[in-house]
């Protein structure tokens, strides 16, 4: 195929950047018009930087435009957020792959990848802590996400039956979830899949049941488990804070596996104990801890 104006690598010192395809996307994409896309290479070139910091000096793109097109061009999904986005603000790791707390995860994944997931029995891990307010939501979120950019067909499964959160965190209908799967009124197809480039399927809670407790330890719950665990490569599942119910406890126990999570300033470590030692009695296989200082995650 001959290369076109907006496709031809152009040598900035030693380095070969794309600035002409990063701009062929934008115009693709609607974010930039053919004549902004040419004034930008011209200021470029000139000035010797590379295209997406031209664009944002001259103002013609934003660094969400220019995180977009570097997502599509090495076929890594950039997802958008906001009230008609795939994902709320929280979800760092689907549309800021640069932060430093996205490379933190990243290496989580890697650890747990390398290590438990490679000689696991089973591929699904709880995500637990002892109180509301450590971040359980927030890290199961961007774990899974993280996950789903590797390539691994990855299922987050909000299992928080008193508090659920993931609905909003991925911008999903909470009308149906896995409530209704457990009771037989829904099929394994209400599992959202988030967006079409990012192997990530969503199920949220649904309906909020009056028996949450009888529901987890229901035979369901397991043949549910089973069923998806043989058609992903991981399932993560969110549980509700664990010093507040059992239930925590009950979703790691079906698991097998867990990370604990606490926060900076906030986890008593009386609780994070009583946490730790409840999982150990289940039989969970607690893979390790996390340590959350991120100031306000849910």
């Amino acid at each position: 195929m001959p290369t076109t104006a907006l496709d031809s690598p152009v040598e900035t010192g030693n380095a070969v950047d794309r600035p002409r395809a990063i701009g062929a996307i934008l115009v693709a994409a609607g974010r930039l018009t053919p004549a902004n896309a040419e004034k930008i290479q011209i200021a470029a070139l000139k000035s010797g930087i590379k295209f997406g910091d031209a664009a944002i000096r001259l103002k013609l793109a934003t660094s969400e435009d220019i995180e977009f097109a570097l997502g599509r061009q090495y076929n890594y999904p950039i997802l958008s957020y906001g009230p008609q986005g795939n994902v709320a603000s929280a979800v760092v790791a689907a549309y800021k792959p640069q932060y430093a707390i996205v490379e933190s995860l990243r290496t989580l994944r890697s650890r747990l990848a390398l290590g438990w997931l490679n000689n696991a029995d089973r591929n699904v891990l709880a995500i637990v802590s002892p109180q509301r307010g450590d971040g359980r939501s927030w890290f199961a979120a961007n774990l899974a996400t993280v996950f789903a950019q590797a390539g691994q067909r990855t299922l987050l499964i909000d299992a928080d039956m008193r508090h659920p959160g993931q609905h909003k965190l991925f911008n999903l209908s909470n009308e149906v979830g896995l409530s209704a799967l457990l009771t037989g009124r829904a099929g394994p197809d209400i599992a959202h899949r988030v967006h079409p480039q990012l192997s990530l399927l969503v199920i949220p809670v649904g309906a909020q049941p009056p028996n949450p407790q009888e529901l987890l330890t229901g035979q369901a719950f397991e043949l549910i488990l089973n069923r998806f665990a043989s058609q992903v490569d991981l399932i993560i599942i969110d549980t509700p804070a664990a010093t507040d119910s059992a239930d925590a406890e009950i979703l790691a126990a079906r698991a097998g596996a867990a990370v604990i999570l606490s926060r900076r300033g906030h986890t008593r470590p009386a609780r994070l104990r009583s946490t730790m030692d409840g999982l150990i009695r289940s039989g969970v296989k607690v893979i390790g801890s996390v340590f959350n200082e991120r100031s306000k995650p849910r």
